[in-house]
């Protein structure tokens, strides 16, 4: 199954779920634009799509991974999805003491050969974040893939990526919001900086 961009987007159109305002990203970026990804996760027919094409398009880049592994909480279900597609299993890390490590008695075999699999990535710092956990945890990288990068290919992943829609929407620092932008109330819809 391929998709292209328009068709990405127009399942997280279907879901409700591209936003349009002013929104502070996990990153700490502010963006004119959100991807709310748990409206279109809810859908089992719009997740199985997007991520069967994920999957496809993994397949077709990448000759050889064992198990896909997924930043939590976010990237769980896609993860899932994108392995079972696969065939191979599908584990998580999740923040602990503030990095992400395996946690659930997951745990890789030496030399195993992972593809990550995120959602939507503005920087690509859980990527990265996520790949020095599974090398600390004995596994290789092979492939980072993600339903949507906003960054316009810019974004360095730690490893070669794989995008079923690659976006270039705007994120700026806090000191240089546009006046247009700054004059809309920003909401924080992310969740790396949510406190337990």
């Amino acid at each position: 199954m391929t998709m292209n961009s328009n068709q990405v987007l127009d399942e997280f159109r279907g879901a409700g779920a591209l936003r349009e305002g002013h929104f502070i990203l996990s990153s700490g970026l502010h963006s004119p634009m959100f991807l709310q990804k748990n409206l279109v996760f809810m859908y089992p027919d719009r997740t199985e799509r997007l991520c069967s094409a994920l999957a496809d398009k993994v397949k077709a880049a990448t000759p050889a991974f064992d198990v896909v592994v997924s930043p939590a909480v976010g990237a769980i279900i896609p993860g899932y999805e994108v392995a079972r597609r696969l065939k191979v299993p599908a584990m998580y890390v999740e923040r602990e003491g503030g990095e992400f490590r395996f946690r659930r008695a997951f745990s890789l075999q030496p030399g195993a050969k992972v593809v990550v699999v995120e959602d939507v990535i503005s920087t690509g710092l859980s990527f990265r974040e996520c790949v020095e956990a599974i090398k600390k945890a004995g596994g290789e990288v092979v492939a980072a893939a993600c339903i949507v990068d906003r960054s316009g290919g810019k974004a360095d992943v730690g490893a070669p990526l794989i995008a079923l829609c690659t976006l270039d929407v705007p994120a700026y620092p806090a000191d240089q919001i546009p006046p247009e932008l700054a004059a809309i109330p920003a909401e924080e819809p992310g969740s790396r900086r949510l406190t337990a």
